[in-house]
């Protein structure tokens, strides 16, 4: 995977500024809930445009120009909002592993706003969605065993949606796997979808990988995904996610 070699050449503190994005990013935060406990894991950071515009709106603002720093700027972002709002939960970042040139280089702007903005690294958690395409699996492996080693935890988002398959969990072996919404939608009614998730939670389980359900919705989804015994939810069902605020586990009214 080759990127211009005037990308490797920048700073980090050309990430901290946000240097060369184009326009300002804000961020908003969901709920990661630990249904077993009835509390709040983690705030999945969600970026968003100046005005608050949603991320379909920031992505048609992506290129090969500025992807790179935008992966920077909202690491940065993200760990900056969410320290001020006082986060002390985990903080799940989505990355571009296609912006990531070399895992050791492109956390360094990361370690920077974290202490900076006094966040506590062992609270990061970095998801790569399935919707970025990654031709390079042996690229991934490395983004993931650097951040394991580093303390961060890891995540593969959207699971049964794209390019992973069980051979890719296995090898990677995130830390946490997000079921993809599509998979989740009426669960109870569907065997197909039950047959799938039931073989990707027991293989998660012999591996130590925590299964996230992402997309709930209702509460029949709930009840049949949590009696498989998945423990961490995401979705409407809990709380939309909320610009530049962190909602607590009492102002969710199914945990109360």
């Amino acid at each position: 995977m080759q990127f211009p070699s005037s990308i490797k050449q920048q700073t980090c503190s050309d990430c901290l500024s946000g240097k060369d994005l184009g326009f300002q990013i804000r961020m908003a935060f969901q709920p990661i809930i630990d249904w077993q406990s009835k509390s709040i894991f983690a705030y999945e950071a969600l970026v968003r445009g100046p005005e608050g515009e949603g991320a379909g709106w920031v992505f048609a603002h992506i290129n090969e120009t500025n992807k790179y720093y935008f992966d920077q700027a909202c690491r940065v972002k993200a760990i900056e909002t969410a320290a001020k709002l006082g986060c002390g939960t985990f903080l799940s970042i989505n990355f571009l592993p296609n912006a990531v040139y070399n895992p050791e280089t492109c956390i360094k702007a990361t370690i920077e706003a974290a202490d900076l903005y006094g966040f506590d690294l062992t609270k990061l958690i970095f998801e790569v969605t399935e919707g970025e395409q990654i031709p390079d699996k042996a690229h991934l492996n490395r983004i993931f065993s650097s951040y394991a080693k580093r303390g961060f935890q890891t995540a593969i988002d959207d699971y049964g949606s794209g390019f992973a398959t069980l051979d890719w969990l296995i090898e990677l072996k995130p830390h946490i796997l997000k079921l993809d919404m599509q998979l989740i939608r009426d669960i109870e009614q569907h065997p197909a979808k039950q047959f799938i998730v039931e073989q990707t939670v027991a293989q998660c389980d012999l591996q130590g990988t925590k299964v996230l359900a992402e997309g709930i919705e209702s509460k029949a989804e709930l009840e049949y995904l949590s009696a498989v015994g998945i423990r961490y939810f995401q979705g409407y069902y809990f709380a939309k996610p909320q610009l530049e605020q962190l909602l607590s586990a009492g102002q969710i009214a199914v945990l109360s």
